[in-house]
Protein backbone atom coordinates (compact mmCIF):
# COMPACT_ATOMS: atom_id res chain seq x y z
CA UNK A 1 0.00 0.00 0.00
CA UNK A 2 1.40 3.42 -0.89
CA UNK A 3 1.87 6.18 1.67
CA UNK A 4 -1.48 7.90 2.10
CA UNK A 5 -1.70 11.62 1.50
CA UNK A 6 -4.31 13.89 2.95
CA UNK A 7 -7.39 15.27 1.29
CA UNK A 8 -7.67 19.04 1.79
CA UNK A 9 -11.19 20.37 2.36
CA UNK A 10 -11.43 24.16 2.18
CA UNK A 11 -14.92 25.07 3.40
CA UNK A 12 -16.26 27.81 5.69
CA UNK A 13 -19.74 26.37 6.37
CA UNK A 14 -19.72 24.09 9.45
CA UNK A 15 -22.76 22.10 8.26
CA UNK A 16 -21.15 21.47 4.87
CA UNK A 17 -17.92 20.41 6.60
CA UNK A 18 -19.78 17.86 8.73
CA UNK A 19 -21.79 16.54 5.79
CA UNK A 20 -18.70 16.29 3.58
CA UNK A 21 -16.70 14.43 6.23
CA UNK A 22 -19.60 12.03 6.84
CA UNK A 23 -20.06 11.37 3.14
CA UNK A 24 -16.34 10.74 2.62
CA UNK A 25 -16.34 8.37 5.61
CA UNK A 26 -19.17 6.41 3.98
CA UNK A 27 -16.86 5.85 1.00
CA UNK A 28 -14.42 4.23 3.44
CA UNK A 29 -11.54 6.37 2.26
CA UNK A 30 -8.61 5.85 4.58
CA UNK A 31 -7.05 9.24 3.89
CA UNK A 32 -7.14 11.81 6.64
CA UNK A 33 -9.08 14.91 5.68
CA UNK A 34 -7.50 18.21 6.68
CA UNK A 35 -10.10 20.99 7.03
CA UNK A 36 -9.35 24.67 6.53
CA UNK A 37 -12.05 27.29 6.89
CA UNK A 38 -11.06 29.99 4.42
CA UNK A 39 -8.91 30.58 1.38
CA UNK A 40 -6.03 32.15 3.31
CA UNK A 41 -5.80 29.03 5.50
CA UNK A 42 -5.93 26.85 2.37
CA UNK A 43 -2.95 28.70 0.89
CA UNK A 44 -1.09 28.53 4.20
CA UNK A 45 -1.66 24.77 4.27
CA UNK A 46 -0.61 24.25 0.66
CA UNK A 47 2.52 26.41 0.98
CA UNK A 48 3.37 25.20 4.53
CA UNK A 49 3.35 28.59 6.18
CA UNK A 50 1.81 30.15 9.28
CA UNK A 51 -0.01 27.57 11.42
CA UNK A 52 0.96 24.84 8.89
CA UNK A 53 4.69 25.66 8.62
CA UNK A 54 5.60 22.48 10.49
CA UNK A 55 3.33 20.08 8.63
CA UNK A 56 5.12 17.27 6.78
CA UNK A 57 6.11 18.00 3.17
CA UNK A 58 3.91 16.82 0.33
CA UNK A 59 0.74 17.88 -1.39
CA UNK A 60 -2.81 16.71 -0.82
CA UNK A 61 -4.02 13.99 -3.20
CA UNK A 62 -7.07 16.16 -3.98
CA UNK A 63 -8.30 19.58 -2.88
CA UNK A 64 -12.04 20.05 -2.32
CA UNK A 65 -12.44 23.79 -2.59
CA UNK A 66 -15.44 25.97 -1.77
CA UNK A 67 -15.89 28.91 -4.09
CA UNK A 68 -17.24 31.58 -1.73
CA UNK A 69 -14.99 31.78 1.34
CA UNK A 70 -13.84 34.63 3.57
CA UNK A 71 -10.46 36.40 3.30
CA UNK A 72 -9.42 34.72 0.03
CA UNK A 73 -12.06 33.20 -2.24
CA UNK A 74 -11.84 29.84 -3.94
CA UNK A 75 -11.09 31.32 -7.36
CA UNK A 76 -7.99 33.06 -6.05
CA UNK A 77 -6.85 29.87 -4.29
CA UNK A 78 -7.39 27.98 -7.55
CA UNK A 79 -5.53 30.68 -9.52
CA UNK A 80 -2.50 30.36 -7.24
CA UNK A 81 -2.50 26.54 -7.24
CA UNK A 82 -2.82 26.18 -11.00
CA UNK A 83 -0.33 29.00 -11.60
CA UNK A 84 2.35 27.23 -9.58
CA UNK A 85 4.31 24.64 -11.60
CA UNK A 86 4.86 22.57 -8.46
CA UNK A 87 1.14 22.39 -7.68
CA UNK A 88 -0.74 22.58 -10.96
CA UNK A 89 -1.12 18.79 -11.26
CA UNK A 90 -2.77 18.45 -7.84
CA UNK A 91 -6.46 17.78 -8.59
CA UNK A 92 -8.85 20.51 -7.46
CA UNK A 93 -12.60 19.97 -7.22
CA UNK A 94 -14.68 23.11 -6.78
CA UNK A 95 -17.57 22.41 -4.38
CA UNK A 96 -19.99 25.29 -4.43
CA UNK A 97 -23.58 26.36 -4.09
CA UNK A 98 -23.06 28.80 -6.97
CA UNK A 99 -24.92 28.11 -10.16
CA UNK A 100 -23.51 31.25 -11.82
CA UNK A 101 -22.23 30.46 -15.29
CA UNK A 102 -19.35 32.92 -14.90
CA UNK A 103 -18.08 30.98 -11.86
CA UNK A 104 -18.16 27.76 -13.87
CA UNK A 105 -16.33 29.31 -16.83
CA UNK A 106 -13.77 31.09 -14.65
CA UNK A 107 -13.07 27.91 -12.68
CA UNK A 108 -12.44 25.85 -15.80
CA UNK A 109 -10.39 28.64 -17.39
CA UNK A 110 -8.19 28.60 -14.28
CA UNK A 111 -7.74 24.83 -14.54
CA UNK A 112 -10.18 23.28 -12.08
CA UNK A 113 -10.48 19.52 -12.51
CA UNK A 114 -14.18 19.33 -11.62
CA UNK A 115 -16.98 21.72 -10.69
CA UNK A 116 -19.68 20.29 -8.41
CA UNK A 117 -22.74 22.28 -7.36
CA UNK A 118 -23.75 21.36 -3.80
CA UNK A 119 -27.33 20.12 -3.80
CA UNK A 120 -29.65 21.69 -1.22
CA UNK A 121 -31.27 18.34 -0.38
CA UNK A 122 -29.36 16.46 2.34
CA UNK A 123 -29.49 13.06 0.63
CA UNK A 124 -28.42 14.49 -2.70
CA UNK A 125 -25.56 16.41 -1.04
CA UNK A 126 -24.24 13.25 0.63
CA UNK A 127 -24.54 11.30 -2.64
CA UNK A 128 -22.71 14.04 -4.60
CA UNK A 129 -19.82 14.05 -2.11
CA UNK A 130 -19.69 10.25 -2.10
CA UNK A 131 -19.54 10.28 -5.91
CA UNK A 132 -16.68 12.78 -5.83
CA UNK A 133 -14.83 10.64 -3.28
CA UNK A 134 -15.32 7.43 -5.23
CA UNK A 135 -14.28 9.11 -8.48
CA UNK A 136 -10.98 10.39 -7.08
CA UNK A 137 -10.29 7.18 -5.13
CA UNK A 138 -11.24 4.56 -7.70
CA UNK A 139 -12.01 5.85 -11.18
CA UNK A 140 -9.52 8.66 -11.73
CA UNK A 141 -5.91 7.85 -12.59
CA UNK A 142 -3.72 10.33 -10.70
CA UNK A 143 -0.87 12.08 -12.51
CA UNK A 144 2.66 10.95 -11.63
CA UNK A 145 3.79 12.36 -8.30
CA UNK A 146 0.29 12.66 -6.82
CA UNK A 147 -0.66 9.86 -4.43
CA UNK A 148 -4.01 8.21 -4.95
CA UNK A 149 -6.54 7.98 -2.13
CA UNK A 150 -7.09 4.42 -0.97
CA UNK A 151 -10.12 2.53 0.22
CA UNK A 152 -10.10 0.82 3.58
CA UNK A 153 -10.05 -2.94 3.39
CA UNK A 154 -12.55 -4.66 5.64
Amino acid sequence: MSKLTKILLAEDNENDIELTLSALAECRLTNEVEVVRDGAEALDYIYRRGHFADRPPGHPCVILLDLKMPRVDGLEVLRQIKGDPGLRRVPVVMLTSSREEKDLHTSYNLGVNAFVVKPVDFGQFVEAIRAVGVFWAIVNEQPPGVDRPELATV
